[in-house]
């Protein structure tokens, strides 16, 4: 099993946690002393008051948003999803928008947001003048079309 470093960058930090054995990310708690209110149709940004180290090589921490949060509360991820890199080392910080009709307020140490360890591919980068040919091609958005789910199998 892998590890993953944590550091409390502050002291009622709230280490990340698996609900149950089986959940794919660890919860992420907010780190603060007072309620946080983040009104309609804004963003605020959360400390989590913890740093961690991802140790294992060709892994990255993605913090995905809490279903529960998204779908009672139109509370998200103001990014969709945070990506922390392996070699970052300052607190965990999440913004989360309101996207709901009415203010919510974030408790101290409510689990905010989900941290899920993924492997990454470290690709180089080469530039190239023509790029291999594909049925697609260069077709965009919508390019393949709505049919049924029959067809696209």
């Amino acid at each position: 099993m892998d590890t993953l470093n944590v550091k409390k960058m502050r002291e009622n930090a709230v280490l990340p946690r698996r609900a149950t054995p089986g959940s794919a990310g660890c919860d992420l708690c907010a780190c603060l002393d007072t309620p946080l209110v983040i009104p309609a149709g804004e963003r605020r940004v959360i400390p989590t008051g913890i740093a961690i180290e991802i140790a294992a090589p060709g892994m990255a921490g993605f913090v995905f948003g809490r279903s529960g949060l998204g779908i009672r509360h139109g509370i998200a991820p103001s990014n969709a999803v945070g990506v922390i890199d392996a070699d970052y080392r300052g607190e965990l910080l999440v913004g989360l928008t309101n996207y709901a009709e009415e203010d919510y307020t974030v408790q101290p140490a409510e689990r905010i947001a989900q941290l899920v360890l993924l492997p990454v591919c470290m690709a180089e980068v080469v530039e190239r003048q023509t790029l291999s040919d594909t049925q697609r091609g260069s077709g965009g958005f919508g390019s393949t079309g709505r049919g049924s789910p029959e067809e696209s199998c």
